[in-house]
């Protein structure tokens, strides 16, 4: 099974190939720098692997939650690709990510994921090892304030960027659930062509046109007044 995977959804860019069973990738930390960088990563990728977009099972990418510019640009490079190759899409969590990589890294079966939202909310989702290894959601994906987060009564590790910012709040509203956590970490494309085989397999992939974003938050800018009212 062959699969691309890109992802441009933090600060982060990144561009994996699936390639049955083996991944490579291309990574770099370039802050707005996504545009410049997606199309040559992948053009170099492909090329080293001497494959051409027709010869791919199905490309998948990061469909968020995550900056709204980053997530328009993998979104426009993934339609473009998909829809010229004829391909079929995985749309792949953020957070699915993040969870899936400190699974494969750690003992822990249950992730705490938080990524930093900016405007006092983090990114949160609770993510469980299944029978196959693969992470699995629990409960739903939710943008809300650090000191509001549910575990559903799990003990878990955390992950991702909202850690480091929030650390005091989301320590405290956790207590003796909270294990330990690792805020250095980003998604990555690897994860994220690791779960765009699974969901091949697990045949849950959607036509091109189906393929969208995913922001959780309805407005992108809120105004401070906003902000205030929607507390009430």
């Amino acid at each position: 099974m062959k699969i691309l995977a890109v992802d441009t959804a933090t600060e982060a860019c990144s561009v994996a190939l699936f390639i049955d069973g083996e991944i490579s990738e291309r990574f770099e930390i370039a802050p707005r720098e996504h545009a410049r960088l997606l199309l040559p990563m992948i053009d170099s990728l492909m090329a080293e692997a001497g494959l051409k977009p027709q010869q791919l099972d199905a490309i998948a990418f990061g469909c968020g939650p995550g900056s709204f510019t980053g997530l328009r640009i993998a979104t426009g490079v993934m339609q473009g690709i998909a829809y010229g190759a004829d391909l079929p899409v995985v749309p792949v969590s953020t957070l699915a990510a993040i969870s899936q990589a400190c699974l494969q890294k750690t003992g822990y079966d249950t992730i705490f994921t938080a990524v930093d939202a900016r405007m006092n909310e983090i990114y949160w989702a609770v993510y469980q090892r299944d029978a196959e290894g693969v992470a699995q959601l629990l409960g739903r994906e939710k943008v809300q304030p650090a000191s509001e987060v549910d575990a559903l009564q799990l003990t878990g590790f955390g992950i991702g960027s909202g850690w480091q910012p929030y650390q005091h709040e989301l320590t405290t509203r956790l207590g003796e659930q909270l294990i330990g956590y690792d805020a250095d970490y980003l998604p990555r494309s690897a994860e994220i062509a690791y779960l765009g085989m699974i969901g091949v397999q697990r045949q849950q992939t959607v036509p091109v046109e189906q393929a969208m974003p995913v922001y959780l938050r309805d407005k992108v800018a809120q105004t401070t007044a906003e902000r205030e009212a929607s507390k009430k």
